[in-house]
């Protein structure tokens, strides 16, 4: 088995609270497509987070929890405000354009954050057949870049978006990193800051193929299932994911882990952020931190450490921290870093 690395929280394991939750609901029989009792339950367990009107839609993967949840909410002339760099525009193989077949308009932002003010430059055109018609705003929570949105940043964006006849869809991917973060409740930056639709993510969290569409708006509600089925996002054995999801989500094994893979991140900021020869990037929030290091330095760290260039032309990289990462992970990563910068700056043409 490879070593624990930084190139992504996809990359680690299968928490095992969440193995003996499949391992426990992996007897007899149950029926198919959502009707068994272990999705029932996780029903529950997801009211209890976002409110009573929540409800929750099963699905493999994040990428089709955005595709379901965007397609479901806009018709065919419809699109989507995000971030250049949002997951849904950036790193999603083009799924919601190709796939959803949805316009995505997009916002350049410093910090991978979409403000009011910034949704303004793309909602426009209302009426004009010429423009695909803005219906959603997609934010992510946290975002790409690692950066996290206050229950009252998202506030002002469903505010604005709602005066504009728009719905607003959260891309919860990370959600339990930045709850952590924030120090609140799920349902203070969703239900109670006026979001529609959230995917709700788990995999990267400890779970394995878990995700959901959680539907807050209920007019949206009765698409989801038949698109969820167009889109190949409806599982037959259901209660493995739900299970999964209601091991994270029913307690609070999400916030532990969450709060963990957030420590070891400004762990790893602390140890190479003042490092002659790095920069750091974007403010560490979550579980990402993103640095610019010299190429050749970033090479040699990775014929023995695992984490991906972010940008090849200025040489920003990204390093993800996960349920699983420890200590002795980080101080090993920031020692090599600091040793191979060390060598590089002593060579006589540096």
């Amino acid at each position: 088995m490879s070593e624990r690395g930084f190139a992504s929280d996809n990359y680690a394991g299968v928490h095992p609270e969440i193995l003996q939750a499949l391992a426990e609901v992996n007897t007899g029989h149950e029926p198919a497509y959502g009707d068994d009792a272990v999705t029932a339950r996780l029903g529950e367990v997801v009211r209890g987070h976002f409110g009573d009107l929540a409800q929750v839609f099963c699905v493999f993967n994040g990428t089709g929890a955005n595709v379901v949840a965007l397609q479901s909410a806009c018709r065919p002339w419809e699109a989507v405000i995000c971030a250049r760099n949002a997951h849904i525009d950036a790193d999603e193989g083009g799924a919601p354009e190709r796939v959803a077949g949805i316009k995505l308009h997009t916002v350049d932002t410093p910090d991978g954050k979409l403000t009011a003010e910034l949704l303004d430059t793309q909602a426009w055109g209302f009426g004009v057949v010429h423009r695909a018609q803005p219906r959603v705003v997609s934010i992510t929570q946290s975002s790409e870049l690692g950066t996290v949105y206050t229950p009252d940043e998202i506030r002002a964006i469903t505010t604005r978006a709602h005066e504009l006849g728009l719905l607003v869809h959260l891309d919860g991917a990370r959600i339990s990193n930045a709850a952590a973060s924030l120090g609140v409740p799920l349902r203070a930056f969703t239900t109670d800051a006026g979001v529609d639709l959230v995917s709700l993510g788990g995999t990267k969290n400890g779970a394995m193929a878990a995700e959901a569409v959680v539907v807050l708006e209920p007019s949206i509600a009765d698409a989801v299932p038949f698109v969820r089925k167009t889109f190949m996002q409806l599982s037959s054995k259901m209660r493995f994911i739900s299970a999964q999801l209601i091991a994270l989500f029913e307690n609070d094994l999400w916030l532990r882990s969450a709060t963990h893979a957030n420590a070891m991140a400004q762990r790893l900021r602390d140890g190479i952020a003042n490092l002659d020869g790095v920069q750091v990037t974007q403010s560490v929030q979550a579980n990402a931190v993103f640095a610019i290091l010299p190429a050749v330095v970033t090479a040699r760290l990775q014929e023995r450490h695992h984490f991906y260039v972010w940008d090849h032309r200025t040489g920003e990289v990204r390093l993800m921290c996960s349920w699983d990462t420890t200590e002795a992970d980080v101080d090993a990563f920031a020692s090599d870093v600091a040793t191979e910068l060390a060598t590089e700056l002593a060579r006589p043409n540096s």
